[in-house]
Order: structure tokens, then C-alpha cells, then sequence
């Protein structure tokens, strides 16, 4: 009975295994399809990762808000001269390649790696065999302003566009100051009232590289060197705090902008202000005020209402003593709002309770479409000046530049993607349609091929079990 049993148990489990691999070939077959069909509908392309995993960007349309990768994968821009030499070793190279990578990145300002010609093809081909870039993306749209004022609007790898803006000032000696206005992420999620990028949404949060690329596109645009950093333009830097202080550390120590050219924004992140603290960076913090109390400023900057000015001044004050670096307080004069003389006392008032020594920013309103806000007369600017002047807080006015440039963080970005790249995707979905179509009669023989095997194998299962029960019989 063991024989018997042996006899007719293995065809009849060589039938079923078959019978399972061919459930499992038109399953895979199925699901390869359905995912080819999802993946080219949305055409998004995929990168693998330093660990070999792929990932994919988010999708078109209406992306959820997300985080950028801790570290800028498979990228060159942002990297120091001993990571670069560390990853020409890693590729077999001398380390004197790492130099010469470094120089070519930073000092030529290369933007691809075909046309990094000093370096032997072979490695050129390496890198981009496994997935190099240079980290360089293109200008989508340019604006030129009647005073000089030029902003950009940068294509990222996702098809999302971010703003920069290159502010040139020529003084009396007539040498040339350029500042590169940055942002630090796609979108804003703190919605301030009177700002044109919060009312575009939030996207993500840019990586290093593409925030230290902002800085050489001004350069290539303005054939000037760059002297002076903001990060004032598109987003929260301290909701980005990991990727700002590396780009920082890029643009000091890698492209040579001295710190205290450096300035990064914050209208108030709780717990940020004491983390940036701890980096004794020699940069200017500009607080972004607005108001001179608590419940206007609520109305202004709604999140606001998380982190209450007491506690925002508390830690202002703290960053001067762990620093030794003064804070600069940026408000925006909106009409009718906060540019009243009593809220420069009140302002005055605020100031004074927290210390002395401080400098005063004030912006007024750069007009943006469908705003409910007024740009105020230069008149109420200049008593609101006098009021923090006369109790002895310096003072200073910036003048407005590239009003006819949509210079406003984010006016230039809303006017082409409020969403990203509608236009795009809707091309890239069209193209995918007909892929999908091309596809077709592909899949249908793909289909038949199926059918015609699983008939094969349903003719050798009964066989070997109509075998199986002869000689189960003959036994």
C-alpha cells in the first residue's frame, strides 16, 4: 500500500503544482499589467537609492505634502571634498579625482556629468550607470523687473517649481552686491495671511542640493558671483532645518559665502529657534513679527496661535546669549492693520521688555492678486520708523524691488502651479493611454500563450492520473 500509495500521490502533486504555477504565471501576468498600466498612467520615473531600493517621486496630482529624504540620494551637488574623494575611492578612482570632482562642482559650476571631460569616460560612465546626477535642474520661466530684480522658477526632478529671485545693488563705489533670495520648500503649510506661497499650498520640503542650486542658477542668470544669502523666499526653513543647515555649510564652506552673509527667516517653529542655536552658526536670525501682540498677530500668522509670542521672545533672547549674535525682527506694514503708531509703541514696548539691541526690518506690503491687504503710504511708513527710532531701536526699511517681476514669495509660482505641472501630467497620462493601447494586442497573445499552456498542462494532469489508476488497478 506504501508503493501504491507513492504511486499515485506524486502525479497527482506534480498536477496540482502545475496547476498552481499556472494560477500564479496569469496572476503575475495580471498584476504586471494593471501595474504597468498605474505606473506609465502617471509616469513616474523611479530611482534607486544608495541601499537599492527604488522609490518613486509623488504622484501628479495633488500630491500629499511630504518630507524630503534625510539625505539627497545619488546626488554630487552638496557633497564636501572629502565625501566626494571617499566616493571616487569607492569607485575605484585615485583620490586625487575627488579634488578634481570638487573643483569642477563648485568652482567650474558644471552642470552635467557628460561634461565633466577632465574625468576618464569610463568613471563619467560609472557614475551615471548607477544613477548619478549632478543635482542641476533648469529654468522653467524667467521674470526681468525695471530695477534688475530677476526671478526664476527652477524645474525639480518631480515637476515641481520652485522660486528664487537674484536682487542686484550697486553702491556708491559702484561695486555690486548680488543676494540670492532662496527658498527652502515647495509650498508653504503655515498660510500667513498676506503670503502668496502659503496660498499655493505645501508640496514638500526641498533637499539640500536643490536649495544650493538656486544659488549658482542667480549666478549663471546674473554672470556674478553671489555675496549675500536670505532664506526669505518659498516655505518655513526651520520645518526644513535639516536640509537648510546643510545647504548652509555648502554655500560657506563649498561655494565661500561668508556666514554673516548668510540669513535665515523664521515666522516661529516651536523648539527650532533653540535647535539652530545649538549649531553656533555666525548668520543673522530674522524673526518674522507682524504684530506687536498676541491676538494680532493670531490674525496675521495663524500658526501663531501655537507658539505664543511670550515664548517666541523667550527664545529670541535665548539664541542672543547662546550666539552672541543680536536677532533682526522682520514686520510687514499691511494698511489699516499694524502700521498704526500705536502698534509702534506697542512694538517699541515689546522690544524693550526682552533686552536691547535690536534691529527692526519693516517690508511694506508687497501687493499680491486677491489679497484683502493694502500696501501702506510711504507716510505711515516713515512715522512708524520714527516711533522705534525716537526709543532708540534701530530701524531700517527694505526697499521694495521687483514689483513688476511678481517678486512677492510665491506670486511667481502661483501664476504657473498652484498644482504641479497640471499641463504635464495631463500630456504624460495621454502618452501612457497609448502605450497602454500599443500594449494591447501584446497582451491578448500574452492571454492566448496562457491559455493554449494551461490547456497542455490540464492534457499531461489527466494522463498521469489516468496512469496512476491503471497501475493503482494492476496493484
Amino acid at each position: 500500500m506504501a508503493l501504491l500509495h507513492q504511486v499515485c500521490f506524486f502525479p497527482l502533486a506534480r498536477a496540482s503544482i502545475r496547476t498552481r504555477a499556472l494560477a500564479l504565471t496569469i496572476s503575475s501576468r495580471s498584476f504586471t499589467v494593471a501595474a504597468t498600466a498605474t505606473a506609465t498612467a502617471t509616469a513616474t520615473p523611479t530611482r534607486t537609492t544608495t541601499t537599492g531600493v527604488k522609490t518613486s517621486p509623488s504622484k501628479l496630482s495633488q500630491p500629499r505634502p511630504a518630507r524630503a529624504p534625510l539625505s539627497d540620494p545619488l546626488v554630487l551637488l552638496g557633497m564636501s571634498e572629502p565625501e566626494l574623494q571617499q566616493l571616487v575611492i569607492d569607485f575605484g578612482q585615485q583620490s586625487y579625482r575627488g579634488k578634481q570632482l570638487y573643483h569642477l562642482i563648485y568652482k567650474r559650476k558644471v552642470k552635467e556629468i557628460d561634461e565633466l571631460i577632465q574625468l576618464p569616460q569610463a568613471f563619467r560612465n560609472q557614475l551615471q550607470e548607477a544613477g548619478w546626477k549632478m543635482g542641476r535642474s533648469p529654468i522653467h520661466h524667467m521674470v526681468t523687473s525695471t530695477d534688475g530684480t530677476i526671478k526664476l522658477l527652477l524645474k525639480l526632478e518631480d515637476g515641481r517649481l520652485v522660486e528664487t529671485v537674484g536682487i542686484p545693488v550697486t553702491d556708491e563705489s559702484g561695486s555690486v552686491r548680488l543676494t540670492a533670495c532662496v527658498s527652502s520648500q515647495v509650498g508653504c503649510p503655515l498660510r500667513c495671511t498676506f503670503c502668496a506661497t502659503g496660498k499655493g499650498g505645501f508640496s514638500r520640503n526641498l533637499q539640500k542640493h536643490e536649495i544650493v542650486e538656486q544659488v549658482l542658477a542667480i549666478e549663471d542668470v546674473f554672470k556674478h558671483r553671489v555675496t549675500n544669502v536670505v532664506f526669505m523666499g518659498m516655505g518655513e526653513p526651520m520645518m526644513n532645518l535639516k536640509s537648510v543647515v546643510g545647504a548652509h555649510r555648502c554655500l560657506n564652506k563649498d561655494i565661500q559665502i561668508g556666514q554673516r552673509m548668510i540669513t535665515i527667516s523664521t515666522v516661529g517653529v516651536p523648539n527650532t529657534i533653540k535647535k539652530l542655536a545649538s549649531y553656533k552658526l555666525q548668520s543673522t536670525l530674522a524673526v518674522s513679527l507682524h504684530a506687536p501682540n498676541q491676538k494680532l498677530r493670531e490674525q496675521i500668522v495663524p500658526s501663531a496661535k501655537a507658539y505664543p509670542l511670550e515664548a517666541l521672545m523667550k527664545d529670541c533672547r535665548d539664541y542672543l546669549l547662546e550666539t552672541n549674535r543680536r536677532v533682526s525682527f522682520e514686520y510687514t506694514l499691511l494698511a489699516g492693520v499694524n502700521d498704526s503708531v500705536e502698534h509702534a509703541k506697542e512694538l517699541a514696548e515689546l522690544l524693550q521688555q526682552w533686552g536691547r539691541g535690536h534691529h527692526v526690518n519693516l517690508i511694506p506690503f508687497n501687493p499680491i492678486e486677491g489679497s484683502e491687504y493694502r500696501r501702506p503710504y510711504r507716510k505711515a511708513v516713515i512715522a512708524f520708523a520714527s516711533v522705534l527710532e525716537s526709543r532708540k531701536i534701530t530701524t531700517s526699511v527694505r526697499q521694495t524691488r521687483g514689483l513688476d517681476a511678481s517678486a512677492a514669495c510665491g506670486q511667481l509660482r502661483n501664476e504657473f502651479q498652484k498644482t504641479p505641472l497640471v499641463k504635464d501630467a495631463v500630456s504624460e497620462i495621454k502618452d501612457a493611454e497609448t502605450k497602454i493601447k500599443d500594449a494591447e494586442p501584446e497582451i491578448m497573445d500574452a492571454d492566448t500563450e496562457i491559455i493554449d499552456g494551461a490547456s497542455e498542462i490540464k492534457k499531461d494532469a489527466d494522463t498521469e492520473i489516468q496512469q496512476s489508476q491503471d497501475v493503482a488497478l494492476a496493484c
